[in-house]
């Protein structure tokens, strides 16, 4: 099962990232370098290109794999970022199928990752204004045993924060240099992030869930 769900997760999130390129370089162009959607398929595409190799391997030891190609292959900040999120996610992996509340703990340091090579915090115009509610979000509805369903929850707190980014001025990257004039621009970073977000939620619930092909 676990191969299998790796097998999903890398052809979910490597094909939203590749039809979303030019969304993402759109909203780059905006308030970036501009090419944050052509990094990002970069990546994404060495991911898919060891599907293989990366599905023989246990979780944890795949998200640190991927991880590292993401720094390797991806330019300017985000291959770092997205880098630092899989590996530390990785480094808290369990040996098995994660449950709901270890997959929290794995989000939370893949984010405390992010927020230590960026130095960032929420509230600055950057892909943690989407992963930092979404951890919260996730610890919240385990500690209050609610039956719901996450998945949904998740995605829908994703959309929510992304919209926010763009009432948020850009304090750190590229975007901090246009001041109040980034105000009013969705964040291509936060962007990235909850297209990703919503791909392992569909991945995973297709793959764990009796309808699914796992």
């Amino acid at each position: 099962m676990s191969a299998d769900l790796i097998r999903r997760l890398i052809e979910a999130t490597s094909e939203v990232i590749e039809s979303h390129a030019d969304q993402l370089t759109a909203l780059d162009q905006a308030i970036g370098d501009g090419d944050h959607g052509v990094n990002m398929a970069r990546g994404f595409r060495e991911i898919a290109a060891q599907k293989e190799t990366l599905a023989a391997l246990p979780l944890g030891e795949a998200l640190q794999k991927a991880g590292m190609t993401l720094v390797m292959k991806v330019g300017g900040a985000s291959g770092p970022l997205y880098g630092s999120l899989l590996m530390d996610m990785g480094k808290a992996a369990p040996a098995g199928i994660p449950t709901l509340p270890e997959l929290a703990t794995m989000l939370e340091a893949g984010v405390a990752a992010v927020q230590r090579r960026g130095k960032a915090e929420a509230g600055e115009k950057t892909m943690l204004d989407v992963l930092i509610p979404v951890s919260r979000m996730l610890r919240r509805l385990i500690q209050d045993g609610r039956d719901v369903d996450y998945g949904t929850r998740l995605v829908s707190v994703a959309a929510h924060a992304l919209h926010r980014t763009s009432e948020l001025k850009a304090t750190k990257g590229r975007a901090s240099f246009l001041g109040e004039r980034s105000i009013g621009h969705i964040d291509p970073g936060a962007c990235s992030s909850a297209l990703l977000l919503g791909a392992v939620v569909r991945a995973v619930e297709e793959t764990l869930t009796p309808t699914g092909t796992g």
